[in-house]
């Protein structure tokens, strides 16, 4: 019997002590002297000036991400391009290999723009979404986008999957952070809510 009053009383001493902790606001940490911290100001500097109407809202960057990529065999506005994303962007696809084996192929922003630029000097490449779904706290966004690709605008696409883009607003302006994809395969249709509009 003492042992259950023991319990009991610790029971309702915990509770409002947990309670409190949670109400309590988390305090201000200091970052390592070593870690990376940027002002938007500096950020921007470190990429070339972006167009205001690319950047001022969280539709007009996912549009511009598509718009700046599509179009007829040859070169890209890669400055465009690089102004939409961080420097330290990551872009980042879940493949399969020839084994049925998962392999992960991943770039900075650089590589992408070496290896993109080598396929749309071969071939025109145009590639739009279907449907986007957010969800944002604070500064950050996840963006689960369907998108279709299509050798021209009015073919029918030779691939679809989900784009998993991760954005922020600096306050000034958005930044895409990283894209994540996979692709639709027989194994891995897309989802009914993801298909159409």
């Amino acid at each position: 019997m003492r042992r259950l009053t023991f319990l009991f009383l610790f029971c309702f001493a915990v509770v409002p002590i947990s309670s409190a902790q949670k109400a309590a606001p988390s305090p201000a940490r200091e970052m390592p002297p070593q870690a990376p911290v940027f002002t938007a100001a500096e950020l921007a500097a470190k990429v070339p000036a972006a167009k205001p109407e690319d950047v001022k809202s969280m539709d007009a960057i996912l549009g511009a991400i598509y718009e700046v990529i599509s179009g007829p065999t040859g070169e890209r506005d890669w400055k465009r391009f690089r102004s939409l994303f961080l420097p330290q962007a990551r872009f980042t696809q879940v493949a399969t290999g020839p084994d049925g084996s998962k392999v992960v192929i991943t770039w900075n922003v650089d590589e992408f723009v070496r290896d993109a630029g080598e396929v749309f000097s071969k071939e025109p490449f145009y590639e739009k979404a279907i449907v986007n779904r957010s969800e944002s706290f604070g500064n950050v966004t996840q963006l689960f986008s369907s998108y279709a690709s299509r050798h021209s605008p009015t073919d029918k696409p030779f691939e679809r999957g989900i784009n998993s883009i991760q954005l922020l607003n600096d306050g000034t302006r958005w930044w895409v952070l990283s894209i994540l994809w996979d692709t639709e395969r027989a194994d891995n249709p897309l989802p009914e809510k993801f298909a159409k509009k």
